[in-house]
């Protein structure tokens, strides 16, 4: 059997957005894999319930994304770079194959779209500037020669300027419906961002939009439904959260997002319905204690309200009832992407030895099939361990559950390194599968014991564990790491001698954190952190992140943020430590890095800092096929660089990627 390498993730599918045609006969999803070193490739594929496998749908001419049935099942639509352009369009296709026909000529990028019910129409968000909608740009771009001008000097008056890896430059998303036969309408206008459309009946089309105060700085949205014939707007209630996602019935019932106010990155998200024929809101999930995640979808009865949950350590399929009843339908893996029909519920899941698949279950969950296995090919020659449950003590009475993952090769008497793994978040929640799959397997593979958990502070073990880390993210959570690495290190096949440390984002911080405030480690990787609170409050999209969870501003208590940041211990660490970062990254702006960098070089500790260019928060997620590769190479390189039970120079040699110098841990 061969074992998993880095190189392999050339090799990998992946599956997402899972949608059930109206007959209940067929799934269409999304399937991406690696074009080359720069670029994916992504098209729309169908697979029949039946068990004749999937067919692909789309040619590979662009990035296709959000394939979406029509009412009578008779066409598929879909957002595509295709074409002249590289901003994504509408398009739609027969649905038993056919020539795709372009709807849209906008110069923004379409997303999230939605058919009206009747079939003559789709409603989708765009981006577009004041200007755009002037000029009628965002309707149709008459010249193909137009490119958008990027601001020289580019000024800024918005509190939230930038996000993901693109700057605003004056643009707001609004909502549009496509006459299929030919024609956009915009519904929307203004200086704010409206998201999420959603149908009801085809006269009523409901959306939300922060439209409260200065809507960068505040988490209150406007769920509001517009009537067609008349063209007016009603607002039918007010919700809170980080984001909010809509789900609506033909009778006026509207589901969304409610995360209670302040604070509320440490509270869970429930579910709410506004019934508009008795103008009363119910909060369906109270009795659950478990945050909801994704967008709701109504089953077409609308009896059931179908939603995401992580619980320890599955990200399950739940339903609920209005009247609270909450049934489980799917879990024991890693689900990403649902769709309810009538009869059956698709869904796309990984588990621990596959990286994703689409499924199709009975709507309670009783039975539950697997369509596709597409990287069947890939993985039978593969070695594959399975993951080792491992449930531990913390503070007295705190239970953190995690995961041993050990080498596939695994020797008797031998005793291997530790690498432990960190997850971003900080409220969040890591599993056997999703999207670190390919990561811990290649580790395990290259000779190491790899250990994860879900410390206080994850989702998925109820509001008091999610919120315990208020005000205190490094030491609680390092006491429950560090509590979780002290109960592996005790199982004879690993030398505790040789541990290694590594994470990402929130995962970041705590790799710096720690390596500050312990000397156990032999060597570290930081991964896109937080590093200083203050400086990422000033440069991110998230600065609520800080207010919420430290429940302070940087100048009403600048020494209280300074002790909790990892740099304030940058002079203790000894720890040889990697720090990888994105030059686009605005989430974490590429500064905090730097900052981090140079602290430790300032004091003599063996460092590195390696920035990817084109790249944003996403790397490890959907970076650059060739920078997600090099990725996982250099933080296993520099492991095995400062490991007993690796030969440095051969680690070089399996892949130099242009590293310099041949000393330990380059």
């Amino acid at each position: 059997m061969q074992t998993i390498s880095a190189n392999d993730y050339h090799d990998l599918v992946r599956v997402s957005d899972p949608q059930l045609s109206p007959d209940g006969e067929r799934v269409a999803f999304v399937r991406t894999t690696p074009r080359d070193a720069e670029e994916s490739e992504a098209t729309i594929h169908i697979a029949s319930l039946g068990g004749e496998g999937s067919r692909r749908f789309t040619l590979t001419a662009g990035i296709d994304s959000e394939p979406r049935w029509s009412p009578s099942g008779d066409h598929l639509s879909f957002v595509s770079t295709r074409g002249d352009d590289d901003r994504p369009q509408l398009w739609v296709a027969p649905a038993d194959g056919g020539e795709a026909r372009r709807i849209t000529e906008g110069v923004g990028g379409v997303s999230n779209i939605a058919w009206r019910p009747d079939g003559e129409g789709i409603a989708f968000v765009q981006s577009s500037t004041g200007e755009d909608r002037e000029e009628g740009r965002d309707i149709e771009q008459r010249d193909p020669d137009y490119e958008p001008e990027t601001p020289d000097p580019r000024v800024i008056d918005r509190l939230i300027y930038r996000a993901g890896a693109r700057y605003f430059d004056g643009g707001h998303s609004h909502v549009y419906v496509a006459d299929v036969d030919g024609g956009v309408t915009r519904l929307t206008d203004g200086e704010y961002d409206y998201v999420t459309p959603e149908w009801g009946d085809s006269e009523t089309l409901y959306y939300a939009a922060k439209r409260t105060d200065d809507p960068d700085d505040n988490a209150v949205h406007d769920v509001i439904a517009y009537d067609v014939e008349s063209g007016t707007e009603e607002v039918l209630t007010e919700t809170t959260g980080w984001a909010v996602g809509l789900a609506a019935t033909a009778d006026g019932r509207v589901a969304y997002h409610y995360t209670p106010d302040g604070g509320s990155t440490l509270r869970q998200t429930d579910l709410r319905v506004f019934d508009r024929g008795t103008e009363t809101e119910t909060t369906l999930t109270e009795t659950l204690d478990r945050t909801v995640e994704g967008t709701p979808k109504w089953d077409p009865h609308g009896e059931y309200l179908y939603f995401l949950a992580p619980d320890e350590g599955d990200v399950s399929l739940r339903r609920v009832r209005e009247d609270g009843e909450v049934e489980t339908v799917a879990r024991d893996g890693h689900i990403d992407g649902f769709d309810p029909g009538r009869d059956a519920v698709a869904m796309t899941k990984s588990e621990w030895d596959h990286p994703g698949d689409v499924f199709v279950s009975t709507p309670a969950g009783a039975e539950t099939n697997r369509l596709t296995r597409v990287n069947s090919e890939y993985l039978t020659d593969r070695a594959v361990p399975q993951p080792e449950e491992v449930w531990f003590e913390s503070d007295e009475g705190t239970e953190v559950q995690g995961w041993v993952l050990t080498p596939p090769d695994m020797a008797e008497g031998e005793r291997y390194p530790l690498v432990v793994e960190i997850h971003g978040g900080p409220h969040a929640m890591w599993s056997t599968s999703g999207t670190m799959w390919h990561e811990f397997q290649t580790l395990a593979a290259r000779g190491y014991v790899v250990f994860w958990c879900n410390p206080r502070g994850s989702t998925g073990y109820g509001e008091e564990h999610m919120g315990a880390i208020e005000r205190d993210w490094g030491a609680v959570t390092a006491r429950d790491v560090l509590a979780g690495t002290d109960a592996v290190c005790e199982r004879e096949y690993v030398d505790e001698g040789q541990q290694f440390l590594t994470g990402g984002s929130f995962g970041g911080f705590m790799t710096g954190w720690l390596v500050g405030h312990t000397e156990r480690f032999s060597g570290a990787v930081a991964q896109r952190g937080v590093y200083d609170l203050p400086s990422f409050y000033g440069s991110t999209d998230a600065f609520k992140l800080v207010e919420w969870d430290f429940g302070t501003e940087p100048w009403d208590d600048p020494e209280f943020l300074w002790a909790q940041s990892p740099v304030a211990s940058a002079g203790e660490v000894e720890t040889p430590t990697l720090v990888i970062h994105a030059d686009e990254d605005f989430r974490v702006p590429v500064n905090n890095g730097e900052m981090f960098y140079l602290f430790l070089k300032k004091n003599g500790v063996e460092t590195r800092l390696v920035r990817y260019p084109r790249e944003g928060h996403e790397l490890s997620r959907s970076g650059e096929p060739g920078h997600v590769v090099d990725r996982i190479e250099r933080l296993a390189r520099w492991f095995d660089g400062y490991s007993e039970h690796h030969d440095a120079p051969k680690a070089l040699e399996r892949g130099e990627d242009g590293l310099s110098g041949t000393g330990k841990g380059n």
